[in-house]
């Protein structure tokens, strides 16, 4: 009983990338029973709306199971100071910790257990009541960027296609809020997703639409800009760039290391999250050559820093992607 409600403070109080295992094993149990209908589903779309349910079932179903083991902890502290059989220890931990009040202890000893676990009870429905706020409202942060850079990224995005919009006035020294933000929002990620990890499992409201995918894509188009692109550009993109390997590498370490969670096997295996070929990254410098971006006349020199860049994200975002069953991503 002390364990569950020290995993309930863990898991919502403590403003730190806790992993609780009892919050693990609930959401890895429902999330196996998902990805089991999930499966049958024939398109991404199906999956999608079968996954979309998974991170909002999970969280109700959180503090049911805290209930449950703080109601049997009781029942047998009610049994062990002699209020009768198991089945009225079970009905008398069950009514008190859902404060019917329908039943009393027969004991002072009783009593005062009851009223301790009618209290709970109520603490922890409150905490859950108390969180949903700030849960919900992480949540749409994250989406209004995800949803403004599909305006500047073009549907499907791309990396590409994000730089063009960027040297629209034939720079990429106009863009320090743009950045700003972006780096921002990073920093946000870093902080809600691992204080509060079902967070990553939220679905977007349009199925083509992904966080990890929005991600990536940003810091494709950093790692392009410092590699390939040159001509002047926003100190700011540098920053930005730090801010999303370190958000993206931190709830990947969480996931992989501390949550022990597994890749999803629910994406088509033609998904697009595998490195870009060479041949890929030079048909994105000929598309931002023929738009007037101002390119590094080497492209293997090109290639090779890009490469290299890559590389301080790529297996942290491969990896969520399939996590939380990301659809298809465009690398550049």
């Amino acid at each position: 009983m002390i364990y569950t409600l020290a995993a309930a403070i863990r898991a919502f109080v403590m403003p730190r990338n806790e992993s609780v295992l009892l919050s693990n094993l609930v959401f890895r149990g429902i999330r196996f029973v998902f990805h089991l209908v999930a499966a049958t589903g024939r398109t991404y779309a199906r999956r999608d709306w079968v996954l979309a349910l998974y991170a909002p079932v999970a969280l109700v179903a959180l503090p049911v199971a805290w209930l449950a083991l703080i109601a049997l902890g009781y029942m047998g502290m009610y049994w062990a100071v002699g209020e009768g059989s198991w089945a009225f220890c079970y009905k008398l931990s069950s009514n008190s910790l859902l404060t019917l009040g329908s039943m009393e202890a027969n004991s002072l000893v009783g009593a005062f257990l009851s009223y301790s676990e009618a209290t709970w009870g109520l603490l922890l429905m409150t905490l859950l009541i108390s969180y949903l706020p700030t849960i919900y409202q992480a949540f749409s942060r994250r989406e209004l960027i995800v949803a403004q850079l599909e305006l500047r990224a073009g549907a499907p995005s791309s990396a590409t296609n994000l730089i063009v919009w960027l040297n629209r006035g034939g720079t990429l020294l106009n863009d320090d809020t743009q950045w700003r933000i972006w780096e921002e929002w990073f920093v946000q990620i870093d902080e809600t997703h691992t204080s509060l990890p079902v967070l990553s499992f939220f679905r977007s409201p349009q199925p083509g639409r992904s966080w990890i995918a929005a991600a990536g894509i940003l810091l494709d188009a950093a790692a392009l800009i410092i590699s390939a692109v040159d001509q002047p550009r926003s100190n700011q993109i540098e920053l930005s760039f730090k801010a999303g390997c370190l958000a993206v590498n931190r709830v990947y370490r969480f996931f992989e290391e501390r949550a022990h969670s597994k890749p999803s096997e629910l994406l088509e295996p033609t998904n697009s999250l595998e490195e870009p070929s060479r041949q890929e990254f030079f048909n994105a410098y000929k598309c931002l050559q023929e738009h007037n971006v101002k390119l590094n006349p080497d492209r293997e020199v090109a290639w090779r820093r890009y490469h290299a860049l890559r590389g301080r994200y790529n297996e942290a975002v491969t990896f969520l992607a399939k996590i939380v069953t990301a659809p298809e991503v465009k690398t550049v």
